[in-house]
């Protein structure tokens, strides 16, 4: 089972989700809000921060699992594009004690645990963090809006310790999926090819970022159909040289 988990991979069927979820809430680290409380949210009766997506059970799953096998809970770990993203409060769930998010949303500061999980409004392509700040830092379906390599690149091998992991998932299909023109959350919107996936590991390279698990990016089914699109996920680990 380790293996599978430290693999970059695609989601491939639809039940992998429904299976994903149903271990989260096993062992007790589902940090998702309930369907009532986003329904609430939605007609104005809630105005708190709804956390998670079920659809992102998948990575999300395969990124605390990750986090959990290779780092010790007293490690400084980082998402970007935090604001709503459940990881942060799944890995307070597992006991991880020092956690950082970042997000452009004010709101950010409105999180589950904000009490104890520390949240910046901040670009996370250019962060107010010094240099080495972090064994690890997640992205969970992030760096397909506005992706600009170079930027990330830079500034994830930035604040990287040594031997850190850059943990990331992002939307996928092995072929090019035409997104041109289209803009979400503000921001131009890329479904990855495996092509793209590639290139980007390959760009990765130049600021000490390599792969550290075998790579399979064979799609099964298209998972998932949103924004007029049909495709799926990938997850990736990068680890920082020594």
């Amino acid at each position: 089972m380790r293996g599978n988990q430290e693999m970059t991979s695609v989601l491939k069927i639809k039940s992998e989700i429904r299976s994903a979820r149903d271990d989260m809430r096993r062992s007790g680290i589902s940090c998702l809000t309930p369907w009532i409380r986003k329904y609430l949210n939605a007609i104005g009766l809630f105005s708190g921060v709804t956390l998670g997506d079920i659809l992102k059970s998948w990575d999300v799953l395969k990124t605390s699992s990750f986090i959990r096998n290779h780092l010790s809970l007293e490690t400084p770990v980082m998402d970007i594009g935090a604001y709503s993203s459940e990881i942060l409060p799944v890995l307070h769930r597992m006991k991880y004690s020092n956690l950082t998010g970042v997000d452009l949303n004010p709101r950010i500061k409105e999180m589950p645990f904000a009490n104890t999980i520390r949240y910046e409004v901040a670009d996370f392509m250019a962060t107010p963090f010094p240099d080495a700040s972090f064994g690890a830092i997640t992205a969970i379906s992030v760096i397909e809006h506005g992706f600009r390599s170079e930027r990330l690149l830079r500034e994830i091998s930035r604040l990287l310790r040594p031997g850190g992991y850059f943990l990331a998932s992002f939307d996928y299909w092995p072929e090019k999926v035409d997104t041109t023109g289209m803009d979400i959350f503000g921001m131009d919107w890329r479904i990855f090819s495996k092509a793209e996936v590639f290139d980007f590991i390959e760009e990765a390279r130049a600021y000490g970022l390599s792969p550290c698990c075998e790579i399979d990016l064979e799609a099964g089914e298209k998972v998932i159909h949103w924004g007029g699109k049909d495709y799926t996920f990938a997850w990736l680990a990068l680890r920082k040289s020594e």
